[in-house]
């Protein structure tokens, strides 16, 4: 699967049925697990938005109104792919765990993959808190100028933005706490500073 496309692997995470995903989560397994779910409360939260859109025609003009469903459903369908991004990346990290604990205390190369599988593993939470950000502007344009019915709606997606943002946010800084002076802790804070600006 490919993060951004919109395709999952239907016997994927992304592809069960909510309740069975909700049993994997509270499952005895290392995956799914927080990233997953944030992903999946994003992903909500834009289908929220592309409902509000779609139904707002009126109030915006049948092109405004298009451009944000258009918006809502792309960022829709690459949080939806990180569903199962997230397992896969923290897979990477449980086998560079096993490496680790086959190589001899104090070999050079001891903590080294680990640094590294930890480090790609951030990117995945990073893009989710990147994608919020546009999830929650169109969710604040919405609740604002679209139809009213919906503002409730529409609002909810801007907290579940957040939400997915901040959970997201918590995962980057900690597969990162080995490595406190890269620029990804920043940025995530960054990000979140200007959905929480935007929430205001």
């Amino acid at each position: 699967m490919t993060a951004g496309t919109g395709r999952h692997d239907p016997d994927g995470y992304a592809g069960l049925p909510v309740g069975a995903f909700l049993d994997a989560l509270a499952a005895g397994s290392p995956s799914p697990a927080g990233g997953s779910a944030a992903a999946l409360v994003l992903a909500q939260a834009a289908a929220l938005c592309a409902k509000s859109a779609r139904l707002s025609a009126r109030q915006l003009t049948a092109d405004r109104a298009g451009q944000l469903t258009a918006a809502a459903e792309q960022a829709r369908a690459e949080a939806a792919a990180l569903i199962d991004d997230d397992p896969l990346a923290y897979q990477a990290v449980l086998k560079a765990l096993r490496r680790r604990a086959d190589v001899a205390p104090g070999a050079e190369d001891a903590g080294a993959g680990l640094t590294a599988a930890l480090s790609a593993a951030a990117n995945v939470p990073l893009r989710l808190v990147e994608l919020a950000v546009p999830v929650t502007a169109i969710a604040v344009t919405l609740a604002a100028d679209g139809k009213p019915a919906l503002r409730g709606d529409a609002q909810a997606a801007g907290l579940l933005a957040q939400a997915a943002a901040r959970a997201a946010a918590c995962l980057v800084h900690i597969n990162l706490a080995g490595s406190p002076g890269d620029a990804r802790h920043a940025r995530a804070d960054a990000l979140l500073a200007s959905i929480d600006e935007q929430l205001a």
